[in-house]
């Protein structure tokens, strides 16, 4: 049985090559006409502008049909990431002017960020969909005490407050994004210049956006998760999911092994000392 609930894992590193570092390296370093000089040792035809974006954004696209045939599964996430990509393409192959990048770069984070806001008048609040769900939290368990011991009004101000949290960290994110573009972005589309500068801009996103927006996330899942102890009356691990749950155990389980091999080096080192 537990061998059927396991799912496969997005490979953090393959994504990592085909999202950032391979799109990036031909944005900056193949996208221009003639020949290219590569770290002084390697010479190459490079692409131009246009073959070079779209090449560089033919990786992400490639690994996002990819990574829904291997794990049969996707989320909103990788689908406005998709979409984004779509949109900068479109953007440089017509030739759009360059400022239409910054507003596309803001609009991403703001509109999913909106979503979440308004998805609290709704019946399925997205912070629902994002957190408390099956694959993270043992969903049944925790509203079975919510309803024993009348906390279920308490936990929807709990969740109201979280997803206020998450919105500023999109709204955050929003910010960030369109200063970094008005920043980077000078050139006009379809020319080497704007290839290289957004190159650019999605080497530095991931740093200048995704680790402040990381930050406030966990403080919204901290806030989150020390809130649900306090309600239920459950530790952290009993509040996770069987198959986290699971996980912990197993990982449990492996540590006194380990805690016991260095004891027993440890008396063979004191022992060895006295004789």
């Amino acid at each position: 049985m537990a061998e059927e609930r396991k799912e496969k894992r997005e490979n953090p590193l393959v994504s990592i090559l085909f999202n950032i570092i391979i799109p990036v390296f031909i944005l900056t370093k193949l996208a221009k006409t003639g020949t290219v000089s590569l770290w002084g040792v390697i010479e190459t035809q490079g692409f131009g502008p246009l073959y070079g974006l779209l090449i560089a954004l033919a990786f992400p696209t490639i690994y996002f049909i990819w990574d829904y045939s291997q794990r049969k599964k996707t989320n909103a996430i990788s689908i406005i990431g998709f979409i984004s990509i779509l949109l900068t393409g479109i953007i440089g192959v017509f030739e759009f002017p360059s400022e239409w990048i910054a507003y596309k770069e803001a609009s991403v984070p703001f509109l999913i960020g909106s979503a979440v806001l308004i998805s609290l008048k709704t019946k399925y609040p997205l912070i629902k969909t994002l957190i408390y769900n099956e694959n993270f939290m043992d969903v049944e368990k925790i509203d079975t005490i919510l309803k024993e011991k009348k906390q279920e009004e308490a936990f929807n101000k709990i969740l109201t407050n979280a997803t206020y949290i998450v919105a500023a960290s999109f709204l955050l994110s929003t910010i960030l994004n369109f200063a970094l573009a008005k920043i980077l972005i000078k050139s006009p589309t379809g020319t080497e210049a704007f290839t290289e500068e957004l190159g650019k801009m999605t080497g530095l996103s991931y740093i200048v956006i995704a680790l402040p927006s990381i930050l406030v996330m966990s403080v919204a899942l901290g806030y989150l998760y020390k809130s649900m102890q306090k309600v239920t009356g459950l530790p952290f691990e009993k509040l996770l999911s069987p198959q986290l749950q699971e996980k912990l155990e197993e990982e449990e389980q492996k540590q006194p092994s380990k805690t016991s091999e260095k004891s027993e080096v440890k008396v063979e080192e004191e022992s060895d000392k006295q004789q």
